[in-house]
């Protein structure tokens, strides 16, 4: 393996080398130098905490520049090699959300368990969104790049475990782990990329990331339906095994980030265990309520409304304990300090939970409205995932040209808006015109804030807090698109109920039963079945009940664009530094806020003193 390492790092040496202009000017990248002499605002927001008006330039967008710093030491072949290994890593955490969704039926009939037709999936969001939080703290102890290691062996793990599953019990346990392991994945390759490039620069990179996650979202039904009618459903799981170690020995040879060579017991002692456990289980209990309320339990029952209200309480827990006692939180309470950043974390929660409603519903609208197979519903989603993808990369082009990501953010939230609004009027048949555009209207309007709030998000901390800011933002999505899919199917099923006298007048009380509540969307397939008379009402009764669910997630568009004025505007640095890890760098931060709150107690009791 060593061999291996230095021929490889031999080769890229090489090229860059050969693709390189010799210069004879020696560049000292230790230090970043500012080219411009322009002020960077956010730059001073980390070193005196100051608070921006949100509508008020201080200073002129600074030219573009010639990149100093650390990232300008790296050649493009070398940044490309990472890049890819990165972007692939990614899209196996997000292939993985939606790979089992056709291949679901083979796979409960393999085993003959109906139970784990649901839990096979909810395994995966459940650990991911749990864990997300931990994963950058854990990057802020031992370095980023041990850790993102790590969170590539777990998913190894848990897909050889999937894999070669000979029980559902089993299956169920190893999506659990690979949930833990893809969660990392996602949160650390945005961290690294928020590590390699510089405020400015990064959009473009963060473009790159959406596009992957559209790209691999959009593949996971094609390749999940393909591999268990042609081949076998395990090979869902086995794809992931060359990939990640390929992935695992290049990110080891190439990824070169700050490695602070933390010893593990000193690391593990540093360890919020109590924020991690509270955190954890307090976002476990309520997922676990909205997952069992109105499927394994009428809502009202008492093992929902105990997880959701007992889980509020734990996270409550761990708020207090993050605010009082954690010496190194999980989530630090100073990432909230600004206004802008809870404006920020507020539109990528709206963003997250409209998102998430047209990848997951408009197949719905297909099948049971048009008439599509799970296949071919996945390809007329297309417009949607191609626009907002496209507009995704866009986007960070703009951003690192311009140096402004408020622009984007309002605009991504209008359009967004009127997108999802338009669905309101999606065609009870098939008016292609209509279906195609509607959709490339909301994919345009999603592709823009896709990173924009995180750039927002990252311009008003420190570069110490980075990371658990960057786990912060993909918990909130993570959160919110769990939270919208249960919200969207509880209205949804309230309408069909609505639908119940109507449809069992047309279609008598057995089939009415089937298609109302909650078995409607689980019963499209029966459409199809009926006569033509039949069809229609029935057909009618979906389209009215999407409808309805479609005007819940314009109310949460808008309510994103309202919260997205309250986001402060920044001029984006081009300069690049290093971002430090390790124990010394977490007590560096520790000291810092002590200080702070010292200060804040001694002024406080003078103001006592004087009155």
């Amino acid at each position: 393996m060593p061999s291996l390492r230095s021929w490889i790092l031999s080769s890229i040496h090489t090229m860059e080398k050969e693709s390189q202009p010799e210069t004879g000017v020696p560049v000292d990248t230790s230090i970043p130098i500012d080219s411009t002499g322009a002020k960077d605002i956010s730059i001073s927001s980390h070193e005196n905490g100051s608070s921006h008006d949100s509508t008020t330039d201080v200073a002129p967008p600074a030219p573009a520049a010639e990149e100093t710093g650390p990232e300008s030491s790296r050649s493009s072949l070398h940044t490309i090699v990472i890049m890819c290994s990165l972007c692939a890593a990614l899209f196996l955490a997000a292939l993985d959300i939606t790979i089992v969704t056709t291949a679901l039926p083979t796979i409960t009939h393999y085993f003959q368990s109906d139970s784990g037709y649901t839990w096979i999936g909810s395994a995966y969001l459940l650990t991911a969104a749990a864990f997300t939080p931990s994963w950058g703290k854990l990057s802020d102890i031992w370095g980023r790049k041990p850790i993102l290691l790590i969170a590539a062996g777990v998913f190894f793990i848990g897909s050889t475990l999937a894999a070669t599953s000979v029980s559902i019990s089993m299956l169920i346990a190893a999506r659990a782990i690979q949930g833990i392991g893809g969660g990392g994945l996602v949160v650390l390759v945005n961290i690294c990329v928020s590590d390699l490039f510089s405020m400015r620069n990064r959009g473009k990179y963060l473009g790159f990331i959406a596009v992957v996650w559209a790209v691999a979202s959009a593949l996971g039904p094609i390749l999940g339906g393909v591999f268990a009618e042609k081949v076998s459903w395990r090979w869902c799981f086995y794809i992931n095994l060359p990939i990640t170690g390929t992935v695992f020995i290049l990110l080891w040879m190439l990824l070169k980030l700050d490695n602070p060579k933390t010893p593990v017991l000193d690391g593990l002692k540093a360890v919020d265990w109590v924020g991690s456990i509270t955190m954890i289980g307090g976002t476990l209990m309520v997922l676990l309520g909205l997952d069992f309320g109105g499927v394994s339990y009428p809502w009202s029952s008492a093992t929902v409304i105990c997880l959701i209200i007992f889980g509020v309480v734990v996270i409550a827990l761990f708020i207090v304990n993050e605010w009082r006692f954690a010496k190194y939180p999980v989530i630090p309470l100073r990432i909230f300090k600004h206004s802008s950043n809870i404006a920020a974390l507020g539109v990528c929660f709206c963003h997250g939970f409209v998102f998430i409603a047209g990848s997951y519903y408009l197949p719905l609208y297909f099948q049971s409205v048009i008439g599509a197979g799970p296949l071919l519903s996945g390809a007329y989603l297309l417009p949607y995932i191609v626009s907002f993808s496209f507009v995704s990369y866009a986007t960070g082009i703009l951003i690192k040209q311009s140096g402004k990501y408020l622009p984007t953010v309002w605009l991504g939230l209008a359009i967004m808006t009127l997108g999802f609004g338009l669905f309101i009027d999606l065609p009870l048949s098939a008016t292609w015109s209509k279906i195609i555009l509607y959709q490339i209207v909301a994919g345009v309007g999603v592709g823009q804030n896709f990173n924009s709030p995180l750039v927002a998000l990252q311009t008003l901390v420190k570069p110490g807090d980075i990371a658990t800011a960057t786990a912060t933002f993909f918990f909130t999505r993570i959160l919110s698109t769990s939270i919208s899919v249960v919200i969207g199917s509880v209205v949804f099923q309230n309408e069909m109920q609505k639908q119940q006298p109507s449809l069992i007048a047309a279609l008598g009380p057995e089939t009415a039963n089937v298609l109302s509540g909650g078995s409607a969307a689980a019963s499209v397939d029966i459409i199809s079945q009926l006569p033509d008379g039949q069809r229609d009402v029935a057909r009618a009764a979906f389209h009215h009940s999407l409808k309805i669910m479609w005007i819940v997630y314009v109310a949460f568009a808008g309510l994103g664009l309202a919260i997205g004025f309250f986001i402060g505007n920044q001029i984006l640095s081009e300069d690049h530094t290093v971002t430090k890890t390790g124990l010394k760098e977490e007590e560096g931060k520790r000291q810092e806020e002590l200080e702070k709150r010292k200060g804040v107690n001694n002024i406080e009791a003078g103001e006592v003193e004087g009155s």
